[in-house]
């Protein structure tokens, strides 16, 4: 039996479309729903967590999650990613790269920095998988039943592997990473890249319009205009002309 987006702890957004804030780190997972397949956007921040959207989207869709895009390489949206080993992965090109030798030493660090229990660090780095798929522009998936998602590859900004998640519809919702933050001030860690952080951002809004849902990677959903302002905002923060 499937059960409702409100019975579920979920915030609907359109119609087959709905995000999560997950606890913790306040970090949120999408779902999309189509005729054939489901996408889930990010995977959380450990394996039971992971797990738990897995079964989540089951109770919800009553189907298997099919694919699965990561928005980028941080461990809050990442490192649940294991959980959904039947899902096709999807990631911006490189990503898989980032994810070998010395970058998963630095991922499993950075979230026992960040307060994650060192033995779910431990497990969730040692079952991670390279994504199969490399979006170097952009990729439309066919979910069926009429429904198209496509990934984009808008970065670098936040990182150097930004894929963002647009939605068609009514209104069209565009799952953003964390090229935007709405709970706090964007973070730039030192893999950003913030002299090409505005840039991102315009190609986000040229991707969504003006009527667009947009879905930061942390906090309450925004609309273009915040997205511009923090466009601006990185633009100054950063000493990045116009």
């Amino acid at each position: 039996m499937t059960v409702t987006w409100e019975e579920s702890g979920w915030e609907q957004l359109a119609p087959g479309v709905g995000r999560l804030r997950l606890p913790g780190w306040d970090c949120t997972a999408g779902l999309v729903v189509g005729g054939d397949g489901v996408l889930a956007v990010d995977a959380g921040s450990r394996l039971a967590e992971g797990a738990r959207l897995r079964t989540q989207a089951r109770e919800l869709t009553g189907r298997r999650v099919t694919h699965l895009a990561l928005t980028h390489p941080h461990f809050d949206h990442i490192l649940g990613a294991p959980a959904f080993a039947d899902a096709e992965v999807y990631g911006a090109v490189g990503l898989d790269v980032a994810l070998a030798g010395r970058g998963r030493e630095e991922l499993r660090a950075d979230a026992v920095r960040w307060g994650l229990d060192p033995a779910a660090a431990d497990e969730a780095v040692a079952a991670l998988v390279p994504p199969r798929h490399a979006v170097s522009g952009e990729w439309t998936l066919d979910l069926g039943g009429g429904r198209q998602v496509l990934l984009a590859n808008v970065g670098p900004g936040h990182t150097a592997y930004d894929l963002a998640v647009l939605v068609p519809g009514d209104p069209e919702v565009v799952f953003c990473g964390d090229l935007v933050e709405e709970s706090d001030e964007p973070q730039a860690g030192p893999d950003a890249v913030p002299s090409r952080w505005p840039a991102a951002l315009d190609r986000l809004l040229r991707l969504g319009g003006e009527d667009a849902v947009y879905v930061p990677g942390h906090g309450a959903v925004v609309d273009a205009a915040f997205v511009r302002a923090q466009r601006d905002a990185l633009a100054a923060r950063f000493g990045v002309s116009e």
